[in-house]
């Protein structure tokens, strides 16, 4: 587990966390609905959610991710952040997902846990490179990322299917072997 601030912790997906799941789910469904895939009614059920956080720790056995919630001292999820596609080899990279509850934003926590998540991928997973897509419009999400050493690297046409609908993305890097960013 690790601190993100005086209210907030950072720890992996766990068995048993299928029910705050769900509720924060729905609480942010509207919220999350134009940056994420459609969804289906159950998605954000309890069970599919409990079902999705088993698969979670058998990927992070395995190697293949590790997904991490962002969790209040009240005990409930208000926040993601994701680490998919982890790949050894050649590579050693892996990309990286996350939101952060509605009632949440503007509070640097997004920030605080995109960091957190770089400092565990070069310290504990020993990983040389994080990478990251945005939607063209998403300049909240643009500024998390070049804030915590990510560089633009391209542009990928229809490169996922959001909303319903497939759209053109922001590409982002960052080397994780390279100096840390400076605090601004």
């Amino acid at each position: 587990m690790l601190p993100l601030d005086a209210e907030h912790l950072l720890r992996p997906v766990r068995s048993g966390d299928g029910a705050a799941l769900a509720r924060a789910y729905v609480a942010n469904r509207e919220h999350l609905a134009p940056w994420e895939p459609t969804r289906a009614p159950a998605f954000f059920t309890e069970e599919w959610q409990e079902h999705h956080a088993r698969q979670c720790v058998q990927d992070a056995a395995s190697g293949r991710s590790i997904r991490f919630v962002i969790e209040s001292d009240d005990g409930e999820i208000r926040g993601r952040m994701n680490l998919n596609n982890i790949v050894r080899g050649a590579f050693w990279s892996a990309d990286l997902g996350y939101w952060v509850d509605v009632t949440r934003l503007r509070r640097g926590l997004a920030s605080r846990a995109v960091g957190a998540v770089a400092a565990y991928a070069r310290q504990e997973l020993r990983l040389h490179r994080l990478q990251a897509a945005t939607l063209r419009h998403n300049t909240g999400s643009q500024r998390v990322l070049a804030g915590n050493g990510f560089e633009r690297i391209g542009m990928a046409p229809l490169y996922l299917r959001i909303a319903g609908e497939w759209q053109d993305h922001l590409l982002f890097q960052r080397i994780l072997e390279a100096p840390e960013p400076v605090a601004r």
